[in-house]
């Protein structure tokens, strides 16, 4: 595994902190909001970048994923921020001359507020309109990163359909979408991972249509440039002997973005789970069994089994762009990383072409609509002050690699 990409992953929203002029933090402000608490200062890494980037470099990785925040660089449409610009590819350099390479995720969720004023990916617009955007990002910097991931988990609302919620948490969503539309004085005004389940199949197929854009405009940038796009994969498991309920899982969540996914160069595989299926539907864990923040028992094999069937749909080389474990006990999280490589080894070793594996995530960060209330990080980020103190998981995986790296 010496020529395999070691590293660690943020994402803008959720660490740089102050994004407002984003669909999100919009989203955050009004009341009722789906989400628990606004994202504020985040990590203030939008400041404090310089010395995330030096966090991956001490755990002796080779690969930093982060993202450009479309609406830093676009905040008003057909406006160009060029400070904005010149933050994101002063961390392009600062990696590349610190020996990481730079994974580079160009819409991470989150869009302009003008973007989601207009429709978000429902306006026949946006396909082109994220497309210029990427030309953009491929004019400035375009020449020094190593990986373009165009669009992260657009699949999300899709597998979130399937989780067991609440009436309550749908009716919020609705709520929220609403409150933002009247805020913003038009009539929908829609985000990409707070999605209508009428809206699925359009959301998605603007998302599908604006990935296929930004990969030609990418490419006739730089055709030689590694471009996907990255999906959130359940390791769905059969638990007696009717898979019904699960291929129904994989055809709706997966099917269709594992086939785009083959016209790319690779496949972001993002998997933080393993979840059974019998005949009637989700198995919940035994009684007593360890499970993580979001209720599933904590199976470090998740990742081998994701990996494996994300390739034999795609059958192009997987990039393990998101991989880790929600949890306050940070036991838990260390002892969890060496199986899951180990598991992940013996999936290269039947033959899956696995390109690397980046850990979700660097920094306890803004984790959506559970806010701050779910710890993913290998670095604590005190809400205060910001000090970063990395975690024993940190130290752990910083010795399995230099042991993988060295083999």
């Amino acid at each position: 595994m010496s020529e395999f990409l070691w590293g660690a992953a943020g994402a803008g929203h959720q660490i740089e902190g102050d994004n407002t002029t984003s669909d999100t933090w919009f989203a955050e402000q009004v009341k009722p909001s789906v989400f628990q608490e606004p994202s504020g200062t985040a990590c203030d890494s939008w400041n404090r970048w310089r010395e995330d980037i030096g966090l991956v470099v001490a755990m002796g990785l080779t690969a930093y994923r982060f993202s450009v925040e479309w609406a830093r660089v676009e905040p008003t449409e057909g406006t160009w921020d060029d400070a904005a610009l010149d933050r994101y590819e002063a961390m392009v350099d600062e990696c590349v001359a610190q020996g990481l390479a730079p994974v580079v995720t160009f819409n991470h969720f989150t869009a302009p507020h003008w973007f989601a004023a207009r429709g978000s990916w429902l306006n026949p617009e946006a396909p082109a309109l994220f497309a210029r955007y990427c030309d953009k990002l491929m004019d400035r910097f375009g020449d020094r990163i190593a990986y373009v991931v165009t669009l992260n988990e657009p699949n999300l609302p899709h597998v979130l359909s399937w989780l067991n919620l609440p009436d309550f948490v749908r009716e919020v969503e609705r709520a929220t979408l609403d409150a933002c539309s009247v805020a913003a004085g038009v009539p929908a005004y829609r985000l990409a991972n707070v999605v209508l389940p009428e809206e699925l199949e359009a959301m998605e197929d603007g998302l599908e249509a604006g990935h296929v854009l930004a990969r030609a405009a990418i490419k006739a940038r730089r055709p030689d440039l590694p471009v996907g796009l990255s999906l959130a994969v359940m390791d769905d498991v059969v638990d007696g002997d009717d898979a019904s309920v699960r291929d129904r899982k994989r055809a709706e969540c997966y099917q269709r973005w594992l086939e785009l996914a083959r016209g790319d160069d690779f496949l972001g595989v993002q998997n933080y789970e393993q979840v059974p299926y019998d005949g009637a539907g989700q198995v919940p864990p035994a009684a007593g069994v360890p499970v993580n923040q979001m209720g599933t028992a904590i199976e470090p094999l998740s990742l081998a089994g994701a990996v494996r069937y994300a390739h034999s749909v795609a059958g192009v080389p997987i990039l393990v762009t998101e991989h880790g474990i929600s949890t306050h006990d940070d036991s838990e999280r260390a002892a969890f990383i060496e199986p899951s490589l180990v598991g992940l080894q013996g999936v290269m070793d039947e033959g899956v072409p696995v390109l690397g594996y980046i850990h979700w995530t660097l920094l306890d960060n803004f984790e959506w609509v559970f806010g701050y209330q779910h710890q993913l990080g290998l670095h604590e980020v005190d809400r205060e002050t910001f000090e970063r103190t990395p975690k024993p998981s940190a130290g752990v995986y910083a010795a399995l690699v230099k042991t993988f790296r060295s083999e």
